[in-house]
């Protein structure tokens, strides 16, 4: 099983430039979090590190499909995953520095930066809030059993018939009007 110490960069060896580095995002990844909302996907992360004297530029494209299971009909479907970000990390003498939410403090004593977490974070907002495969069963993944099934419990229908049948709800339409 994959470690996510494959996704430390070591930045103390490097020059000051531009440094490419790719990862395969699979399902070894997401099992390493024990409370990940996705469980599965493959995904391709390109970083590309821009290392400065100062600080350290981390550019992230996360492209790929993660499987997410319909709110509407309880069937997988891949979600299509597309992202670019940017982090920065600034290299502080201080320990006792202030952290702010948008930069990573890097201690004197730190020679790597794991980017994980990071990887993680971007996946997991990206997702929807609500994950519905399709619209009402016009593509392949759509269960279109189940969403037969949840028109019928639903009732609708007959709730309209008995809405027509019982003249108490005319008399109270009336004195809508």
């Amino acid at each position: 099983m994959k470690s996510l110490k494959t996704y430390s960069i070591p930045y103390t060896g490097l020059k000051l430039g531009k440094h490419p580095f790719e990862y395969e995002i699979t399902d070894e990844f997401f099992d390493q979090f024990e409370y990940s909302l996705v469980k599965k996907g493959k995904l391709t992360c390109r970083v590309e590190l821009e290392k400065q004297e100062t600080m350290l530029i981390l550019h992230f494209n996360i492209d790929g499909f993660i499987n997410l299971a319909c709110d509407r009909c309880l069937a997988e479907y891949p979600q299509e995953i597309n992202i670019a970000e940017q982090q920065v990390a600034k290299f502080s003498e201080d320990d006792d520095d202030i952290e702010e939410e948008d930069i990573i403090l890097l201690g004197k004593n730190e020679y790597e930066i794991n980017v994980a977490g990071l990887i993680y974070e971007y996946i997991n907002l990206t997702m929807p809030f609500i994950t519905v495969c399709s619209n009402e069963g016009r593509t392949q993944y759509c269960d279109k059993d189940m969403l037969d099934r949840l028109d019928k419990l639903s009732g609708n229908e007959e709730q309209q018939n008995n809405d027509e049948a019982d003249p108490r709800w005319d008399a109270l339409k009336k004195l809508n009007k």
